[in-house]
C-alpha cells in the first residue's frame, strides 16, 4: 500500500506543472471523472475512490478499489481593451483584444481505498486543482508594459481519509489534507512603485509551498431512496510564497480557502439517480485573493497585509446530476452547474493575470464494467463564455473586458480488489 501511494504521489507530482482544471474560480467543478460526469456533484453518491475530494464519509461505500485517470483540458482567455490612452499618472493599457497562450493542459488524478473491517476503510485521494494559468505576449509591451505577462498557479492535494459506518448506511470520514502549491509571475514590474518589496514582485522564477487542513464529513441514507451528505474544509494554511512576499498580500501569503458541501442523492426512479449539491467556497477570507485593488492599492502597499489582491468574492455554487444504470454493465450521466463568477467589475484590471469568470458548466459522462474488477469511465464538459466588463480603476475613461470559456473530457480507470 505505501509503495503504490508512493508511486501516485511521484507520478501526480511529475505532472503538476501542466495543471489547471474547467473552474469555479479557481477550483475545479469536480473530481473525478465519475463526479466530474455530473457537473461535480456527488457529495450524497460516492462511487470512486476520488470521493475524499468532496467527502471523506463517503469512501465508506466505495468498498476496495484503485482509481487513476487522466483529464484533457482547454480554457480559451482573452482580455479587451476600449477608450484612448491618457498620458500619466493615468495607467492605461493599449487598446485591442489580446488572448492568453496557454490552451491545453493535462491534470491527472489518482486514489485507493482499503477496507479495514467490516465498518472502517482507509484510502487516500491524490487530486489537483488550478485555472490561474495565463500566458500573453510582449507585443505592445505586454499588458502592464513590461514584456511577456502572466502568472501559473499548480496546487496538488493528498487527502489520506479515515472513514466509519457507524451505523448500518451511515458513515463520517476525516481526512488530514496534505497541499502543495507552485506559483510564478511575470510582467508586473510596472507595479513596482506600489509594492513593498519590489524586489520579490514580478520575475523570481517558480516559488512553492506546502500546507495543511482537514476535511470532515458525513453521508448517509435518508429513507429507502433518498441518502444525504455534507463535509467541510477548514483553510489550507500554506507557508508563504517569498519570493513574491511584495506582491501577495501579508507577505506573500496564500493560504487556500474553506469549503462548504451539501447534497442530497434520489433513486426513486428505477435504475436513475438524480443528485443535488450545493458548494460554497469562501475566497473572501483570503486576503491575497478577497481584497479589492481600490482602496487597497491607494491605503497600502503590495504585499502588506491590507495589500490589494484580486478582489474575488465568495461563490456558491449549484450542481445537478442525472445517473442512469442502462444495464447491469453501463450506466450514463449528465450535469449542470451554476455559480456567479467572483469577479466583480470593479476588479477587472488585476485579473487580467487571473479572469475566474467562469459560471455555467455542462458535463456528460458514462461508466462500463469490462469485468466485476475492471471498469473505465469518461467524462467530457462545456463551460460556455462569460464576460465580465468594467472600467479600468487606473484609467478610468478605459474599459477592460475579461472573457473565457473551457472545454475538456477525461477518462479514468477503476479496479475493485
Amino acid at each position: 500500500m505505501r509503495i503504490k501511494l508512493a508511486l501516485g504521489v511521484a507520478a501526480l507530482t511529475a505532472l503538476s506543472p501542466l495543471t489547471a482544471q474547467a473552474t469555479n474560480g479557481y477550483f475545479s467543478h469536480g473530481y473525478g471523472t465519475i463526479s466530474k460526469g455530473m457537473a461535480g456533484a456527488g457529495t450524497a453518491l460516492s462511487q470512486d475512490s476520488i470521493a475524499a475530494a468532496t467527502n471523506p464519509a463517503g469512501m465508506a461505500f466505495v468498498g476496495n478499489r484503485i482509481d487513476g485517470g487522466l483529464e484533457v483540458f482547454s480554457p480559451r482567455r482573452e482580455y479587451t481593451v476600449e477608450g484612448p490612452v491618457s498620458p500619466p499618472p493615468a495607467f492605461s493599457l493599449q487598446p485591442g483584444t489580446y488572448k492568453s497562450s496557454r490552451n491545453g493542459f493535462v491534470i491527472p488524478h489518482l486514489g485507493f481505498n482499503r477496507e479495514l473491517s467490516d465498518t472502517t476503510s482507509f484510502g487516500v485521494s491524490v487530486f489537483a486543482n488550478g485555472g490561474m494559468n495565463t500566458d500573453y505576449s510582449g507585443e505592445s509591451g505586454g499588458p502592464f508594459y513590461a514584456g511577456r505577462t502572466g502568472v501559473n498557479l499548480e496546487q496538488l492535494f493528498i487527502a489520506p481519509t479515515w472513514s466509519w459506518e457507524f451505523s448500518d448506511n451511515q458513515a463520517i470520514g476525516i481526512s488530514p489534507v496534505i497541499a502543495y502549491q507552485r506559483f510564478e509571475a511575470e510582467g508586473l514590474q510596472s507595479f513596482a512603485p506600489f509594492s513593498s518589496d519590489a524586489s520579490a514582485l514580478s520575475n523570481n522564477g517558480t516559488d512553492d509551498a506546502w500546507g495543511y487542513g482537514y476535511q470532515i464529513g458525513w453521508q448517509g441514507e435518508i429513507t429507502d431512496t433518498l441518502r444525504g451528505g455534507v463535509s467541510w474544509r477548514n483553510i489550507l494554511k500554506m507557508n508563504e510564497f517569498d519570493k513574491y512576499r511584495g506582491l501577495f498580500a501579508e507577505q506573500g501569503d496564500f493560504d487556500i480557502p474553506q469549503m462548504f458541501n451539501a447534497g442530497i442523492a434520489w433513486s426513486g426512479l428505477e435504475d436513475h439517480w438524480f443528485l443535488l449539491d450545493i458548494q460554497h467556497i469562501r475566497y473572501s477570507e483570503i486576503n491575497s485573493v478577497g481584497n479589492p485593488l481600490l482602496p487597497n492599492l491607494q491605503a497600502a502597499q503590495l504585499g502588506d497585509d491590507d495589500g490589494a489582491g484580486f478582489g474575488w468574492d465568495d461563490m456558491t455554487i449549484v450542481k445537478l446530476g442525472w445517473q442512469w444504470q442502462q444495464t447491469t454493465s453501463h450506466a450514463w450521466r449528465a450535469g449542470v452547474s451554476y455559480g456567479e463568477n467572483p469577479i466583480s467589475d470593479e476588479d477587472v484590471l488585476f485579473n487580467i493575470l487571473a479572469p475566474g469568470v467562469q459560471e455555467w458548466h455542462f458535463t456528460g459522462g458514462f461508466t462500463h464494467n469490462f469485468s466485476e474488477n475492471l471498469d473505465v469511465s469518461g467524462m467530457a464538459f462545456y463551460s460556455p463564455a462569460k464576460t465580465v466588463t468594467g472600467p479600468n480603476p487606473l484609467a478610468p475613461n478605459q474599459t477592460i473586458d475579461l472573457e473565457m470559456y473551457q472545454l475538456g473530457a477525461s477518462v479514468s480507470v477503476g479496479w475493485k480488489y
